[in-house]
């Protein structure tokens, strides 16, 4: 009886997962193994990046909807803890990138709940309401199996109403293999196409058909995740843009800057409340002399961006704006050399090191040795980077460190150049092909 209960606590091993197998991993006296993995992990690296293509259209104004699953097979704990926490977990880090890299976007959550669905969330553009909703959502009661098509319904019916101008989708991340739905679920899938709302399904357990079905006719993307570090990649690769649909309209969007004000005819401010948690029960509104006021009807908000509850006038600021257009004109894709083509520092002190020119690390020496075989130039300032700094150019600060340091060499040089060849590719009146869709 020992015996049997000992192997019925035992797990299998696609149960459990991998848990810091790497460490078992050792190299070889010639150090074949060791730069094998090397390779491994920047091609890894650098995968979300390769993969970026270069649009002249794309949906900068984007409203989404999150619908998690959160039916019985989430607790299954092939991720670890289960795949509930897990996606929570990650879900967090989604929301604070998405905004920071979408900051004029919006974003709402759902929950399919024995099923039927549940809006957690509201289409807001501030991150804080998103992370205290998925703290209530880590400890909900997992029962029953979801509702695809009632989850996308009641997506459907906020998007509908979402300006044409703006970039519609739903992210679904999915646990089960079963959905119980009220009628046929093509008739939902046909209203999304013809909306032009762009779905997309991550799967945490298999390939569904009709998952896959609803991405391939709404233009969305499919994956069934690996492990954890699989599903992140896969998580994030929905923070970038999306083309713009062919049924988005170009228009014109009236946004307010709003202005702070500090004194008013040489005296303090007056005491005020902010519009945004006047009606927040839990989060009241303080009164307050600091805060954004919106420069048509003068309504009070603490943070931005916002839309006006008064005038519906979009609340912006300059920054905000300027984050959201690097989409369009993204740095181009460094050159891959290998090491030996990198030439020597002309410094007399170190003659003789070969250095990182956005981080200053020598490459090719001590423990990244063999992670240092590939370096990355700039086909404009012609200066090298390490591939850690590549990523960080690219992905985070969106902008060549050479092309803005070194003098004589313009820093917006490359988009320059991607107007001039958007210029050429489309002559003739149409030269506004490259602005993005509003």
């Amino acid at each position: 009886m020992a015996d049997d209960e000992q192997e019925d606590q035992k797990e299998y091993r696609w149960e459990t997962g991998y848990e810091k197998t790497w460490e078992a991993i050792k190299d070889d006296e010639d150090g074949m193994l060791d730069g094998a993995i090397a390779e491994i992990i920047q091609k890894a690296k650098r995968q979300r990046q390769a993969q970026k293509t270069k649009q002249n259209r794309l949906g900068m104004m984007r409203h989404m909807f999150v619908v998690l699953d959160c039916s019985e097979s989430m607790s299954v704990p092939d991720l670890k803890p289960t795949r509930l926490r897990c996606t929570v977990k990650l879900l967090e880090l989604f929301i604070e990138e998405f905004f920071d890299q979408n900051p004029i976007s919006q974003l709402g959550l759902i929950a399919l709940k024995a099923k039927r669905a549940e809006k957690v969330t509201e289409l807001t553009g501030t991150s804080r309401v998103h992370l205290k909703a998925l703290e209530s959502l880590a400890n909900v009661s997992l029962t029953s199996e979801p509702s695809l098509q009632n989850g996308l319904d009641l997506a459907l019916k906020s998007l509908k109403v979402v300006p044409s101008h703006a970039s519609r989708e739903i992210v679904i991340i999915m646990g089960s293999l079963t959905t119980c739905d009220p009628v046929d679920i093509n008739l939902t899938i046909d209203e999304l196409k013809k909306e032009g709302i762009r779905c997309s399904v991550i799967s945490l357990s298999a390939e569904i058909h009709v998952a896959r079905y609803l991405t391939q006719q709404t233009m969305g993307t499919f994956g069934a995740v690996l492990d954890d570090a699989h599903f992140r990649d896969q998580l994030m690769s929905q923070v970038d843009p999306p083309p713009a649909a062919k049924t988005q309209h170009n228009s014109l969007i009236r946004m307010g800057f709003p202005h702070t004000k500090n004194e008013v005819e040489g005296k303090d401010a007056p005491l005020s409340m902010c519009m945004c948690h006047i009606e927040n029960l839990e989060e009241p509104s303080e009164l307050t002399t600091t805060g954004h006021h919106c420069p048509q009807c003068n309504s009070k908000y603490c943070e931005l961006p916002v839309e006006c509850q008064s005038c519906g006038l979009t609340l912006v600021s300059a920054p905000h704006l300027a984050r959201s257009y690097h989409h369009l004109f993204p740095v181009p894709n460094f050159e891959e050399l290998p090491f030996e083509a990198m030439p020597a520092s002309s410094s007399e002190f170190t003659s003789d090191v070969r250095e990182c020119y956005g981080c200053a690390k020598a490459l090719g020496q001590g423990v990244d040795k063999v992670a240092d075989k590939v370096v990355f130039r700039c086909g404009f300032c012609k200066q090298f980077f390490c591939v850690d700094c590549d990523i960080f150019i690219h992905d985070t600060l969106h902008a060549c460190v050479g092309c803005n340091t070194i003098p004589g060499v313009d820093g917006l040089v490359y988009q320059q150049s991607s107007k001039s060849d958007q210029v050429d590719a489309h002559p003739g009146p149409s030269k506004q092909r490259g602005q993005f869709a509003m």
